[in-house]
C-alpha cells in the first residue's frame, strides 16, 4: 500500500488519484508520521453484467398495459 504526506498529496493529487485509479490500490495520507486518512478506490460492477438480485424478481401483469384505475379517469 503506498503512503504519502499531506504535502505530497496536496501537491499531487492528480497523478496520486491516477495511480489509484489504474492500479485500485488505496493510498495512506500521513502527518507528521501519523496516518490521518485513506484514498480508497470506488468499485464499479460492470454494467454488462446484471446484478443477481434481479433474477428473482416476476412481473406476472404486462407493465405496459393501463391500469383500471387509468380508464376509469379518462
Amino acid at each position: 500500500m503506498k503512503s504519502v504526506s499531506i504535502h505530497e498529496a496536496k501537491t499531487h493529487l492528480s497523478s496520486i488519484i491516477a495511480g489509484i485509479e489504474r492500479l485500485g490500490e488505496p493510498v495512506i495520507i500521513y502527518r507528521h508520521g501519523h496516518a490521518v486518512a485513506e484514498l480508497i478506490p470506488i468499485p464499479h460492477g460492470s454494467r454488462l453484467v446484471s446484478d443477481p438480485d434481479l433474477k428473482n424478481i416476476r412481473i406476472k401483469e404486462d407493465p405496459t398495459l393501463p391500469t383500471v384505475e387509468e380508464w376509469d379517469h379518462a
